[in-house]
């Protein structure tokens, strides 16, 4: 929970430094963040290493920085299918896992409370390991991932309506981030 509201203090700074006017320079703080270094004369958007960024690459930077802050794949009703519109989100995951093989993750799968109990158990097995095969064709190693399935033991929304199943439906990516060994911003 600590790390998420790290993550969520470090997309709120992006957020502002994005508002900054006057010249100011968006710099990476060499811990993986951003900063702002004003003003300036406004044509260094940033730096990354000590290297100037060009506004693509900021750009590209900040997408990466998103994608890795989404930790949830979500499914159809009674599908393990991975959804089109996961695909970048696993990719960049999976190049994190590649790029950092100090990190671990664990792979929750839930399943909504349609079905029965056993079911749901292995619904939410094969939904993880989906997740799993597309970070191992990403590049990630078996022994940064585990899994383990919920079923529909740990809702995330309590509700019998269709908006409370889909957010049921689906894949946490629950990064082990013991002494600091995994660092979730590049």
């Amino acid at each position: 929970m600590n790390k998420r509201i790290q993550i969520v203090g470090a997309l709120a700074l992006i957020a502002l430094t994005a508002g900054c006017g006057g010249g100011d320079s968006v710099i990476d703080d060499g811990d993986g963040s951003f900063g702002v270094d004003g003003p300036g004369d406004g044509r260094a958007l940033g730096e990354r290493d000590g290297i100037p960024m060009t506004a693509e690459e900021l750009a590209r930077q900040r997408e990466l920085e998103s994608l890795m802050q989404n930790l949830i794949v979500y499914f159809d009703f009674d599908q393990s299918e991975i959804l089109p519109e996961f695909n970048n989100m696993l990719a960049t995951h999976g190049d994190f896992l590649t790029r950092n093989s100090a990190c671990r993750v664990r792979l929750e799968g839930h399943a909504d409370e349609t079905g029965s109990r056993e079911y749901n158990i292995g619904l939410g097995e094969r939904r993880a390991q989906a997740v799993r095969r597309i970070l191992l064709l990403q590049g990630a190693s078996a022994t940064q991932m585990s899994t383990v399935s919920y079923g529909e033991e740990r809702p995330a929304a309590l509700g019998s309506d269709e908006e409370a199943y889909s957010l049921n439906r689906r894949v946490e990516l629950v990064y082990d981030v013991v002494n600091g060994s995994c660092q979730l911003t590049n």
